[in-house]
Formats: structure tokens, C-alpha cells, sequence
């Protein structure tokens, strides 16, 4: 060993040496370990003493980076606090919604992260072999519910202190609450859209005292709703998917059976489904002429086992991961008819209004929540010698991420509107018109919006983007669901199709009439007029679509339904920028939004049918393309 010593430390340069004792492994160190001073430290002595040196230590510098904070979102949002300046009449919710920024981002939003991190899970069995089927959700989850009646998060879109303007201010709220809320927001939207159906078809029993528990604002009092729909064939298709039977009891209620694929917060204290009424003779209508709407409460036996249900298991999700969804077999769940027989999709359509709402809401408010941090680690963090504040191509990108999540808020908080004046009994024809086209058009936009814009924002925090345990990848994750939930983006369009369709193509009307009305204010407005002269062509451009496309087959119609329901966005969200930058408050940043927004291809539909992509010859060669098989010599 001495010898092999000698000789690597002969032939060693850069003034390295081999080291090494019975106790410890050949190490490599290099002998200059010296102070400025030329004296050794005293840890090189004590290893001298012990006949080798260690490795050296590794001298790290002082840094580590600052987080992103997240600030009060009230305050930090200009375009909320313009909007609501602008439109509310009165100004105490502005106080509120003030103060509970402040909570979201001083309580609430912890809250969220214990969601993310301590999921729900399933306990099948109690210690003694008993069933219990108790899904067990961490504290946050909890304190989440009793937050949620504290603040009003339902309730004020049902006591209408504000009229016509109580829905804004509702939405306003969970705005600020959704990307902090641990998704809470979603047992939360199936509450609202409970409320509100329960409401249109008459709050007597047995709904009565479902529906106050659903809108009140007393913790220990309220209840969350279910939307058990799903089934293994359903989908959107709840027609002809769902399999469930509901069989009538001697005291007029029903016995639900049958298996529920997709339940999202399945620890809810209630649910609306949908099932068939077995005759006397165990038939059932095939169909959606064969559902009915059910009201079922969630409730256990004295030994703890659900009444009626079985959860089968919970379901692993790409996110949404805070929130319960789980598939359940129901086998004599007690229900009560709350529809008319055979009218249960008619009676759904209130729920899906208002639960499509909420998720162009929580699209919008994940695109805000992303440009809000990204804009404050821009203040933070320095790269090539500069803030990244200071960089232009970064701040270009954070200012189109910026005008993408203007023109989502914009669109959201104009539907929420339309839906105040429909509640509050004030809406004209127009506004039920454009409410029924907009709904579908501003969650299938929003939806791809948010996955978008999120997924740019992660970008901007460069690889701690990607971490786990900064938070940031639960946005992205979580955004993907908002395509997909009431109804995907195919499925959507062709709701904007059958809307026009069923309307004799009322709704077109309306909604050409009011952009138009949109940009009325904007004629003095010189800065404006490139974004008004864009928008007029594109306006011109779909109403020239709409009378081609009249004289087509419906296959024609189809082909176009997705490109015709982004140009419905794009073309109604650039006259919502427009007519906010006219407004006497507006900012110098207002115009520029409006401007940036309009540089876009406000019309798709008219771009594709020019290259004659809707074509009846397209789908053959689509379904070519996309099963394409190798040539046989």
C-alpha cells in the first residue's frame, strides 16, 4: 500500500495527494488546504493529526432564491377592481371582496396546499371487518366547507342583495377563491347548480330543506351536492349511457340501482341523478325520454355503513387530486322523484348552466393566478445580469399571457352578468338569447385558454416550474380537467350548433346586434380604431360564414362547429376589450389589451373555409390520415 501511495502521489499534479488510514477508503485531496494567511484551518489539522486529509469541502455561495408571493388578488388585480368600479352600483362588495383576498392569501391558500398534499383515501373496512366505505378528506378539505358558508360562496347568488348584479359579485368571489381553494370550488359549483335547479322546479318537499341548507351561509347547517350522472357507457351522452333503475316504493319514493362511473365529491351530503322508472312489469324506457331526475340524501346506518351505496373506489386522477371522485354502486339507494317523468335531461339543463359557469370562472381565475406570480418572480429573480422584469422577450411573453387572461375574465364576468338579469327577472330576449349561446361558447374558449396560459406561465419560473413542492405543476394539472368536464370542446361546439338551430337562428341575431352595440363608444376613440376596424371585418367576415354555411348539408356545419364557436369568442371577447377601454376609468393598459387581442384571427371559421376545410370529402381523408397504414408491394 505504501508503495502504490508513493507512487500516485509522485505522478499527481495541480497539487492533489492520496490520503488514506485503516478506518477510511482511499480518498483524493488536494494538499493547498491554507488560509489567505498561509496557516492551515484547524478541521485540516485534526485530519493531519489522524495521518489524511478529507475531501474538501464544498464551498457553496450565499443565494438562494426568493419564492413568488402571492399578495392580496383583489388588489393585485386592476381589471377585476375597473370592472367592478365600473358596473357595480353599489360599492360594499368591494370591501368584502377586499378582505377576503387578504384571508385567501394569508389563510386560505395554505389550506389549499394541505388539499394537494394530504388527498383523500378510502377505508373499506373498520377495524373489526365491518363495511364502512368512509372517505376519509384531510382538515383543510373541511375548514374549506365551513369557509365556503361563512363567505357566501353560494349563498349570495341566492339572496340577490345586489340584483342584477349579485351573480357577478358571487363569481367576483370565487374568482379569487379557485386557485386557492384546494378545489373546493368544484363540490362548490355542483352545489350552486343543485340550488339553482331545485329552485326552477319548485322548492317543496321533499327539497325544501335541502335547498336551505344548500344556500345557507351558517356552517354546521350547510350541505354540499353530488351530480351523480356518469355511468360506464355515458360520458355526455347520459341518453343512452345510463343504465341506472329507479324502482317506485309503496310511499312514493324510488329504490336507485345501478353503478355510477364518475362521481365527483363523493363525500357530498346529497345528489341529484338521473335513472329510469321500472314499471309494474320491470320495463323502462329507452333513451333520454326514459330519465327522470332523482334527489337522494347521503346518509349511514347506526353502524356507520352507507345507506344504500357501496364505493367501489376512488378514482387516480392526472389532478383534481385534493377532491373525492369515486365510482359507486348503488344498490337501493332511497331517492325521490324531483322531475317530471321523462323529463330528467330538461330538468339538468339549469345545473349545467350554472356548472359551466363555474368552470370558465376557474379557468379564467387559473389563468390570473399564474400571471400574477410569474409578474411578481419577475420583480425577483435575476438572470444574465438583469431582473427578468428587465428582459423584453420575457415581459412580451407575460403581457400576451396577460391579454389572454383579460379577455377570458371579460367574457366570464359578461355570461355571470347575463345570468344576474335572467334571475333577477330583467333580462330582455336578447340577453336569454346571447346567455344560452355564450354559455357553452365561453366554457369550451376558456377551457383550452387556461391549459394554455398556465403551461406558458410554468415556463416562466424556468425548471422550479416543474417542482412539485413549489405548487406550481397542481395549476397545470389541475387546469387540464376544465376542457373536459360538462361536456369537452367537440361536444360543446355542437351545443352552439343545436342552439342556433332550435332558436331558428335567433341567437346569431342577438349576438351580432350587441357586438355591434359593444363597440359603439369606440367611433372617437382614435387609439382604437385599428382594434375596431379588425373586429368589424371579422364581424363581417362570420356573418358572410353563417349565410354559406345556411345553404349547406349539416355535415358542413359540423366540420366548421369548433372553429365557428372559437370565432363566436374571440370576435365577442375583442368587443368586451373594446368597449372596457371606452370606459371613462380605463388605463392606458386597457387599450393596449384591446389592441393586442384584436391582432388575432378573430374569425377561423372564415380563415378554414377559404382553404376549403369543410369540404364534405375532408372526413374521409381525416380518417385516412389518422389510421394511416403502410403501402402493401
Amino acid at each position: 500500500m505504501a508503495v502504490c501511495l508513493a507512487l500516485l502521489n509522485r505522478h499527481l499534479t495541480g497539487g492533489c495527494r492520496v490520503w488514506c488510514s485503516v478506518s477510511r477508503p482511499l480518498v483524493l485531496v488536494r494538499s493547498a488546504h491554507v488560509t489567505e494567511s498561509g496557516a492551515r484551518s484547524d478541521e485540516e489539522e485534526v485530519w493531519r493529526a489522524a495521518g489524511y486529509l478529507p475531501f474538501s469541502g464544498s464551498k457553496i455561495g450565499s443565494f438562494f432564491q426568493e419564492r413568488p408571493v402571492l399578495k392580496n388578488p383583489f388588489l393585485e388585480d386592476a381589471l377585476l377592481r375597473g370592472y367592478l368600479s365600473r358596473h357595480l352600483p353599489q360599492q360594499a362588495p368591494l370591501s368584502d371582496l377586499c378582505a377576503f383576498g387578504e384571508r385567501v392569501a394569508n389563510e386560505v391558500d395554505e389550506w389549499g396546499r394541505e388539499c394537494e398534499i394530504t388527498p383523500p383515501r378510502l377505508v373499506h373496512f373498520d377495524s373489526w371487518g365491518r363495511r364502512v366505505d368512509h372517505i376519509v378528506t384531510s382538515p383543510a378539505w373541511k375548514r374549506m366547507k365551513d369557509l365556503s358558508a361563512q363567505e357566501g360562496l353560494v349563498a349570495i347568488g341566492y339572496e340577490r342583495s345586489f340584483g342584477e348584479w349579485s351573480r357577478v359579485y358571487q363569481m367576483s368571489k370565487l374568482f379569487i377563491f379557485s386557485p386557492s381553494s384546494g378545489l373546493y370550488t368544484c363540490p362548490l359549483a355542483m352545489t350552486d347548480g343543485a340550488a339553482k335547479v331545485i329552485q326552477s322546479l319548485g322548492t317543496s318537499w321533499p327539497v325544501d330543506e335541502a335547498y336551505s341548507r344548500l344556500t345557507t351561509r351558517q356552517p354546521e347547517y350547510f350541505w354540499t351536492s353530488g351530480q351523480w350522472m356518469t355511468e360506464r357507457q355515458g360520458g355526455s351522452d347520459v341518453g343512452h349511457g345510463t343504465e341506472t333503475v329507479a324502482v317506485p316504493q309503496t310511499d312514493g319514493s324510488y329504490k336507485l340501482h345501478g353503478f355510477k362511473w364518475f362521481t365527483s365529491a363523493t363525500d357530498a351530503d346529497m345528489t341529484l341523478t338521473l335513472a329510469r322508472v321500472q314499471d309494474r312489469t320491470g320495463a323502462i324506457t329507452p333513451g333520454s325520454l326514459g330519465l327522470s331526475l332523482f334527489y337522494a340524501e347521503v346518509s349511514r346506518d347506526e353502524d356507520g355503513r352507507l345507506k344504500g351505496i357501496e364505493v367501489q373506489r376512488l378514482k387516480d386522477k392526472l389532478g383534481t387530486r385534493q377532491m373525492p371522485t369515486a365510482e359507486l354502486l348503488l344498490d337501493g339507494l332511497q331517492a325521490h322523484r324531483i322531475s317530471e317523468e321523462g323529463r330528467g335531461v330538461a330538468s339538468i339543463a339549469n345545473m349545467l348552466t350554472i356548472t359551466r359557469i363555474h368552470n370558465s370562472v376557474s379557468a379564467a381565475a387559473a389563468m390570473r393566478r399564474v400571471v400574477q406570480l410569474a409578474r411578481d418572480y419577475a420583480t425577483r429573480r435575476n438572470a444574465f445580469g438583469k431582473l427578468l422584469k428587465d428582459h423584453s422577450l420575457h415581459m412580451q411573453t407575460l403581457a400576451r399571457m396577460e391579454v389572454e387572461a383579460r379577455g377570458a375574465f371579460l367574457m366570464v364576468m359578461d355570461v355571470c352578468r347575463l345570468l344576474g338579469r335572467e334571475e333577477s327577472g330583467i333580462a330582455t330576449q336578447l340577453d336569454t338569447n346571447l346567455l344560452r349561446l355564450l354559455t357553452p361558447v365561453v366554457k369550451l374558449y376558456t377551457g383550452k385558454q387556461a391549459v394554455a396560459v398556465v403551461s406558458e406561465g410554468l415556463e416562466s419560473f424556468g425548471g422550479q416550474g416543474y417542482i412539485e413542492d413549489t405548487g406550481l405543476p397542481g395549476l397545470l394539472r389541475d387546469a387540464q380537467v376544465l376542457s373536459i368536464w360538462e361536456g369537452t370542446t367537440n361536444i360543446l361546439s355542437l351545443d352552439v350548433l343545436r342552439c342556433v338551430a332550435r332558436s331558428s337562428g335567433m341567437v346569431l341575431h342577438a349576438y351580432f346586434n350587441h357586438t355591434k352595440s359593444l363597440l359603439s363608444g369606440a367611433s372617437s376613440i382614435s387609439l382604437l380604431a385599428p382594434a375596431v376596424k379588425a373586429l368589424d371585418h371579422a364581424l363581417s367576415e362570420l356573418k358572410d360564414f353563417v349565410q354559406v354555411a345556411a345553404t349547406r348539408e349539416a355535415g358542413y356545419l359540423e366540420l366548421a362547429a369548433r372553429d365557428l364557436a372559437y370565432s363566436l369568442a374571440r370576435i365577442y371577447t375583442g368587443a368586451l376589450l373594446i368597449d372596457h377601454a371606452c370606459w371613462k376609468g380605463a388605463s392606458p393598459s386597457d387599450t393596449y389589451a384591446a389592441l393586442r387581442w384584436c391582432e388575432h384571427d378573430l374569425c377561423p371559421v372564415a380563415t378554414k373555409q377559404a382553404r376549403g376545410c369543410y369540404d364534405p370529402s375532408t372526413p374521409p381523408l381525416d380518417a385516412a390520415l389518422v389510421y394511416d397504414r403502410p403501402i402493401q408491394n
